[in-house]
Formats: C-alpha cells, structure tokens, sequence
C-alpha cells in the first residue's frame, strides 16, 4: 500500500508498505481521511514524545471502511463505515491508504457527518471526555481554559457548555479563533488573548478576585505559569500537556494544588480498548444527537509528504485558526 513513511534522517518520504496478515480481532479499514495532531510534529522534534513512536508511519486517527475483518470480528460488515483511534495499538499509522486494528478501537461513523469530520474527533473527543469524567466540576465553579481554540481544547469547552458550565475564561490566539469561541457561546469579554501582558490580572479580575476553581491547561509552557498564579488554595489543575515549568510546579506545591494528569497512553499500554470504544460511542452520540458540533477542519490536501510537511508546520507556528487539520488519504 501506499504510505507517508518517516525515514532514519527523520525526514517524511514516499514508501510502498506491506500490511501484516490480519488478526483475527481486527478489521483492515480503507483510510478516507486522517487529521494531524501536534504529537505527530513532536515526536520528530522532542525526546520524551519520540518513545511513542510505534511504527515509521505516524498519524493517530482517522475514519474510513472497512474491508476485510478476522475471524473473531461480528459486530462489523464489510464495507461499514467507521471512525477510530488508533495511537499505538494498530498496524501502522493513519498517514497511509489502509490501516488494521482491533475491532475494539472501532465504532460506526457519527450518520450526520462526513469522514472528514469523523477522522477529526477520536484523540480530542476521548481525551476532553476524560478532562470532564475526572474534574468533576460543580455549575458554580470558575473555570480557567487554555488553549480553548485546538483540538482537545475546543471539545473540552463544548462538553462544559453542554453541561450547564457557564463561569468559564478561556484563552485565544487570534481574531478568527476568538469569533469561533463566540459562536459556540461564549462571551467576547471571556476571551483573552494569550500574548496579552495583563493576562494574570484579567482573569484573577473575571472570577472577582475569588481566584480560579480548576484550571484546564491545554498549552503549558508560560501558560501554565498563568494557570497556577489564578488558581484559588486547593483548587483543581488539569494538566493535558505535560509541558507545565518549574515555576508553575512551584507554584501549584505551595497552594496545595490538586494535579490531575491526562493521558490515553496508560490505556494504549494496557491495551485498555473498552475504554477507547466507550469513548468512541460516546462521542457518536453527542454528534449524532447534535448534543455538540463536530469540530471546524481545514483540509490541507492529499496523502504525500509536501501536506504532512505543511501541515506539521501549521501546528508548530499555531496557525490552525481553530480548525482540525485533515488529510484526505483516497
């Protein structure tokens, strides 16, 4: 088949690649569509993101067909239609025409939308949806939300939204983002730009002084910081990243910070599939009961080195303006 390989000199190339023989708990699923994920770009450039690496072929996610099953597979036809995640626990990655997985990380695409839309649910959906299993957030609270606009971000603030959670200030990179945010409901005057020098005073001054109930980081790094100078005594971080700094480890210590850490790759390395399926379904129902909106994507073009190349570069230089980046494989 053909795929979007990352060579021994970390460069993206043109490869054909063989499929191993399929499993009997697995289905093999033409790829349709796949989106990009920051991890994607990071595990090319960072020590800590590389041990993810499972295969040359990168890509987390994705929708298509299925086109053949294993023998222990009964709740898939050929030719269904299916969205999925697939992290390190399929044949290959999603920057290829076919990829094989446990049935197990499958469930049916959402009816109302499009592969293209489907493929840029699985990673943001599923983590968000273990941001608001574990927060346990009251309708009073204040809550603090980075990097509001992206991925996990974006459906994170959809499920508050949804769920009657209004005291929210999120941040934003840029006017586009910013007007997405209005559209789903927020107030403009909830939405600070992140590059604003008075970023700490402002959001200290939305939740009156009180200080901020729980924090959801999706960006860290000098963010982070600003989450943990907010944050009321005993108050909540979530922290999705992994990129919080000294000083906002400091900081959340010495104000008995409770620290909850977001991860899907405790349950990849357990190949905990109920997990990934249940969130899968739940995702299809919220979309399918248009409980909440699929995301905004961007189509950045066909499978081949050039889009991937581009579309990494996107999400480094955070030019996404709020859309999930997708590739269409066929």
């Amino acid at each position: 088949m053909n795929a979007v390989i990352l060579d021994k000199d970390n460069q993206l190339i043109n490869a054909e690649v063989e499929l191993p023989q399929l499993k009997s708990n697995e289905v093999k699923i033409k790829i349709i569509a796949s989106a990009l994920n920051p991890i994607d770009y990071q595990m090319r450039e960072n020590e800590f993101e590389r041990r993810y690496i499972f295969s040359p072929i990168l890509g987390r996610e994705g929708a298509g067909i299925v086109t053949d099953k294993g023998s222990d597979v009964s709740e898939y036809a050929i030719g269904d239609e299916v969205f999925f995640a697939c992290g390190s626990m399929g044949s290959n990655g999603t920057y290829a025409a076919y990829i094989q997985l446990p049935a197990g990380l499958v469930a049916p695409k959402p009816k109302n939308i499009s592969f293209e839309q489907a493929a840029a649910l699985p990673t943001a959906g599923i983590t968000a949806l273990q941001v608001f299993d574990r927060a346990a957030i009251n309708p009073q609270d204040h809550i603090f939300l980075t990097g509001a606009s992206g991925g996990v971000g974006l459906f994170v603030l959809k499920l508050l939204l949804a769920n009657g959670i209004k005291n929210i200030v999120a941040t934003a990179g840029s006017m586009g983002s910013i007007e997405k945010l209005c559209q789903l409901g927020l107030q403009k005057d909830s939405i600070i730009n992140y590059r604003n020098e008075n970023l700490t005073e402002i959001i200290k001054l939305k939740s009156n002084q009180q200080g901020i109930d729980v924090a959801i980081d999706a960006v860290g790094q000098h963010l982070s910081e600003v989450a943990a100078a907010v944050l009321k005594p005993y108050g909540t971080y979530i922290d999705i990243t992994h990129f919080t700094t000294a000083a906002a480890r400091d900081q959340l210590f010495s104000s008995a910070a409770q620290i909850i850490n977001i991860s899907n790759f405790i349950h990849a390395q357990r190949l905990n599939y109920p997990y990934f399926k249940n969130g899968l379904d739940r995702i299809r129902h919220t979309i399918e009961q248009e409980i909440i909106q699929p995301a905004p994507i961007y189509l950045i073009g066909n499978l081949s080195p050039e889009t991937i190349e581009k579309g990494h570069r996107i999400l480094k230089n955070n030019q996404t303006q709020g859309n999930k980046l997708i590739i269409q494989n066929q």
